[in-house]
């Protein structure tokens, strides 16, 4: 598949990278020659110094045999011209946009991106994903990440083992002899920065995040197993009411009942406006790093601080404050990579990424087949993958082990008619099943031929 990047920044590298290791032809656009040498100097890929809404630009990266183009530049107005030209000009069937700005997604608009205006596939707005994605690690307290999966049947989680994790130091195959009863497949471990598939004869280590699917009526025992039983947020300090920290607000409004929500904002007009959108969510005006603000929005009685502001070392100083104060967890978005392997070891226990859960959400539409739902693990080194069988795909029929799956991929459940089954080698796998896996990014091209649909068969 030919994919055209227009913008180099901090998303548009890592949507490139994803795609480059799968082999896709790849060819990135920025008007930053040094964003270009970058990549270039990275990456498998074409790189062009332009302007991606320029037609001279596209057709120099070869728009005309484009199968998709993804624009997520810094500017809204470039990305909706760089769909808008790459549709009349050169005919590309797939047009994704990051778009920031929210007016354009008011709904008394949405003719705007119609065909018969300016044709964009998918917009993506990276507000809206991010408060999503923490309002999603708000639901299993203990866990970074808790991702519902055909139809929430099942669960994608990631944890932490601590010291007094139970299931330290045990070779993964005795999982099923020490919890017979509990559907659980650990699929993915991140040791140290570097992710692996773990073997049967692995072991968890203190400090490994650890990847696990498991059936959705199982997640309170399966988190209890790995020795996480905090208690649910009920009272959630939001740090920064930004747009991020607005949406979230009404995300807890709507879908949590019984959790309170306050939020901090330094801005007294911001702070007048995020109140003004809210109807039970108390907005505080102040420094999110005053100690006597922290304490007027309750600190002390917190199950969580959510710091959202638009600056990586107020969020980092303001999540270590409320814990410092009483707050039991944190939950800080970082926009600079490089501070990840530092932050966690401070305290922090949850660590948000708006570039990786935004090219996690925009890969979800470049993947083929009968792929219902992808995400983006450990920073790319993998993806979950939730994927329905089709009449033609060579898997049905066969054994777990007669698949041959490829290195890199493991299956951590299926299922069928409504119930959930823990694969093991001999299970066979039927049309139309719901599979549940993790594949290594090298892997994924070959997952997606699995789940495609021949030509054949029409």
């Amino acid at each position: 598949m030919r994919v055209i990047v227009a913008g180099a920044g901090q998303v548009g590298f890592h949507i490139a990278h994803q795609l480059a290791a799968e082999q896709h032809d790849v060819v990135v656009i920025d008007q930053s020659a040094e964003l270009v040498r970058r990549v270039g100097d990275s990456l498998d890929v074409q790189a062009y110094v332009g302007f991606g809404s320029h037609p001279d630009v596209l057709e120099r990266a070869g728009a005309a045999d484009a199968d998709m183009i993804i624009a997520v530049t810094a500017a809204d107005e470039v990305n909706m011209v760089t769909c808008q030209v790459a549709h009349s000009l050169f005919n590309v069937p797939t047009k994704i946009a990051r778009i920031r700005h929210q007016s354009y997604r008011d709904p008394i608009w949405a003719d705007l991106f119609s065909r018969d205006h300016m044709p964009i596939d998918v917009i993506i707005s990276p507000e809206i994903e991010v408060a999503r994605a923490i309002s999603r690690r708000l639901r299993v307290s203990g866990a970074f990440e808790s991702i519902a999966l055909a139809e929430d049947r099942v669960r994608m989680m990631g944890v932490r083992c601590h010291d007094d994790c139970p299931l330290i130091n045990t070779p993964l195959r005795q999982l099923s002899s020490l919890f017979p009863d509990l559907n659980i497949v650990i699929v993915a471990v991140v040791r140290d920065g570097q992710g692996f598939v773990p073997s049967s004869d692995d072991h968890m280590l203190p400090g490994d995040d650890v990847y696990f699917v498991i059936d959705t009526d199982h997640v309170d025992r399966g988190m209890a197993a790995f020795g996480h039983e905090e208690r649910e947020a009920r009272r959630v300090i939001i740090a920064g009411g930004g747009n991020i920290g607005a949406f979230l607000g009404a995300i807890i409004e709507k879908d949590y009942s019984g959790v309170t929500a306050r939020i901090i904002e330094r801005d007294r007009e911001r702070a007048h406006a995020v109140a003004d959108t809210l109807d039970h969510t108390v907005v505080i005006n102040g420094d999110v790093i005053d100690p006597e603000i922290l304490d007027e929005a309750g600190v002390h009685e917190s199950e969580a601080i959510i710091a959202v502001t638009n600056d990586d070392e107020t969020n980092i100083l303001a999540s270590l404050l409320a814990k410092r104060y009483g707050s039991r967890r944190a939950i800080t978005l970082v926009n600079n990579s490089t501070y990840s392997p530092l932050i966690s070891s401070l305290g922090v226990d949850v660590v948000v990424s708006p570039r990786a859960i935004t090219a996690s959400t925009i890969l979800q539409h470049v993947r083929r087949g009968r792929i219902r739902g992808v995400h983006s693990l450990a920073d790319g080194f993998g993806e979950i993958l939730d994927a329905e069988i089709p009449e033609t795909s060579d898997l049905v029929g066969k054994t777990i082990k007669e698949a041959d799956l490829p290195d890199g991929v493991l299956i951590g459940a299926i299922v069928r008619d409504g119930d959930v089954i823990i694969p093991r080698s001999g299970t066979t796998m039927n049309v139309y099943d719901r599979v549940v896996l993790f594949a290594e990014t090298s892997a994924v091209r070959t997952i997606e031929g699995l789940f495609a649909v021949q030509l054949e068969f029409f």
